[in-house]
């Protein structure tokens, strides 16, 4: 009986989409979403089908809060919209499917003629991990589009295969900075020395974005290796590249660099010397402490509190 009554109140709100006017249609889309049953799916898949961009706009937006196959089929022709907004939400929505059988209806659109479609598919791809997503996010990999590329290095960063390491590193090298960014963060799965490699490369890449990525991601995975190339970022032009070298040479317990990581706790920028502190901390050698005591009584509360931490682990 309640499966029928829930049936009847879908079929209700339903005949609204037939509606001559699109607010009233609109407003069906969210009525059907508020119900919260995957028997809604289809009448919102037909919303996507309205001659309104608001109500397409709506049910791409609406189609989020459902998951599994059908919710992903329904998606796909959301993603396929001749309106860029349609297509941007339904892009939304795909990447909030949750279920690993959601990939089947969206690996075909990662070689449809759109770079905007491609780009969708495999952002939706990425968070599904996938077995099968693999082969696409590989071939996706040498894609025209660089926004492609950066899409299809998330699908395989996600899934982590050590046979795609050879791909990744590769992209590392891409002429595009956003893919070069991307392909260094992916290799933080890989304990690799070919990994090990890739990522000191990439801490003197031309783009700061791309030093700072792999500054962070040498810390994360532990290689000591990267220590000597990492001291010389001390001194990078940007502060952000300069925030992850210190917490690095903190996570690998550079003792070395103590003295070249000291000027940091003098800089004007708070994040800074509050980084330089928790790396003594990490580092925790009693060459520190002189430096460290000039700080108890740092303006910044957060530079004081590492501070007082670093001494104690002293």
């Amino acid at each position: 009986m309640e499966h029928f009554e829930a049936y009847t109140d879908l079929d209700d709100i339903g005949e609204k989409l037939n509606d001559s006017d699109p607010a009233v249609r609109r407003i069906a889309v969210m009525e059907l979403a508020d119900e919260a049953s995957p028997d809604a799916i289809p009448f919102i898949g037909k919303a996507l089908e309205d001659e309104s961009t608001d109500v397409r706009l709506q049910a791409a937006i609406a189609l989020g809060e459902f998951d599994g196959v059908e919710a992903a089929k329904a998606l796909a022709v959301g993603l396929q919209d001749k309106d860029t907004k349609v297509v941007q939400a339904a892009a939304d929505s795909l990447a909030e499917l949750k279920d690993p059988a959601a990939a089947t209806p969206i690996l075909p659109l990662t070689s449809h003629e759109d770079p905007n479609v491609r780009a969708g598919a495999l952002r939706g791809l990425k968070e599904l991990r996938n077995p099968e997503s693999l082969a696409y996010g590989i071939k996706a990999l040498s894609d025209p589009i660089a926004g492609v590329r950066v899409q299809a290095i998330g699908v395989v960063g996600y899934l982590k295969p050590e046979e795609a390491l050879p791909a990744l590193i590769n992209c590392g090298r891409d002429e595009n900075p956003s893919v070069r960014r991307a392909a260094v963060g992916a290799l933080a799965f890989s304990q690799s020395p070919h990994a090990a490699t890739a990522l000191i490369n990439a801490l003197s890449d031309e783009d700061w974005s791309v030093r700072e990525v792999a500054a962070e991601v040498v810390g994360k995975s532990d290689f000591e290796a990267a220590i000597d190339p990492l001291i010389p970022l001390l001194e990078d032009e940007n502060w952000q590249v300069r925030i992850k070298v210190i917490r690095s040479l903190g996570k690998l317990k550079a003792v070395k660099a103590i003295e070249a990581i000291a000027p940091a706790l003098d800089h004007k920028i708070s994040n800074l010397r509050k980084e330089a502190a928790a790396a003594f901390g990490e580092i925790a050698h009693p060459d520190a402490r002189p430096y460290l005591e000039k700080l108890v009584d740092d303006a910044d509360p957060d530079v004081r509190k590492n501070v007082r931490w670093a001494l104690a682990k002293m």
